[in-house]
């Protein structure tokens, strides 16, 4: 191979491990925005704790669809798409409080005290009914009535994972920019998903040797956190 052959194709040689690093960045950054407790991760548990792994993995699915989502609305630089969301920050605030108050009041609500019948698979019947597209779809929609998500990705994907990381590669600005874009939605989905899948196994893994008198506890200490949760969604609701 000549010296000329080599100078031409060398970019391409190192293009592999530059996008295993932006996807690795992204990863962690998904992982980051992801791990905080927050009213998604008691929903997680919530509904691992009474539906199974199952029903907390789709749940945590859907979270990380959303940040996917968002992180690239905030890589592709979609004005119009950020603009709308932000202007409608009212209403979208408003319609995630009236959730989350929602699932307060089903976490929080007196349980018959009666003889109860168990479902066949084990389910509590308050969410026997909720299906895995269902939990996925909730959760989606639940991260998406976010907006300042966009904005915190932005501004995390300029600083942590940027453009001039790709830059010397033999393609042109277009590809390289696709690129990255589709690696660093990967990625933050990828480094989100990762995070809800040990969360559920750590709560599914509970949930065979809990006390009932500790479940209880903890869907109590759930409910008001969603309670808590939804005064401040329905508060930024009032002051946008």
């Amino acid at each position: 191979m000549d010296l000329d052959t080599l100078i031409t194709i060398a970019p391409n040689l190192f293009l592999p491990a530059a996008f295993a690093g932006v996807f690795l960045k992204a990863m962690l950054l998904g992982l980051g925005v992801a791990a905080p407790v927050g009213p998604m991760a008691f929903l997680c548990m919530r509904r691992t704790l009474a539906g199974g792994w199952r029903l907390g993995l789709a749940t945590g699915a859907g979270i990380a669809t959303g940040d996917g989502v968002y992180a690239g609305v905030a890589a592709l630089g979609l004005t119009e798409v950020s603009a709308f969301v932000t202007d409608h920050g009212r209403p979208l605030h408003l319609l995630a409080g009236l959730f989350l108050g929602w699932l307060a009041y089903a976490a929080l609500r007196p349980k018959p005290t009666g003889p109860e019948t168990p479902k066949e698979d084990g389910r509590p019947a308050a969410l026997s009914t909720l299906s895995l597209p269902r939990a996925w779809a909730s959760s989606f929609l639940l991260t998406l009535s976010n907006p300042p998500t966009i904005i915190v990705f932005a501004a995390m994907l300029t600083a942590f994972v940027p453009l001039s990381a790709l830059s010397g590669a033999a393609l042109s600005g277009v590809e390289v920019a696709r690129l990255r874009i589709v690696t660093t939605v990967a990625g933050v989905a990828a480094g989100s998903l990762l995070w809800w899948v040990v969360l559920v196994a750590g709560v599914a893994a509970l949930r065979g040797i809990m006390a009932p008198r500790v479940a209880r506890g903890l869907n109590v200490a759930a409910g008001l956190a969603f309670l808590a949760f939804a005064a401040v969604e329905l508060h930024r609701a009032a002051a946008s």
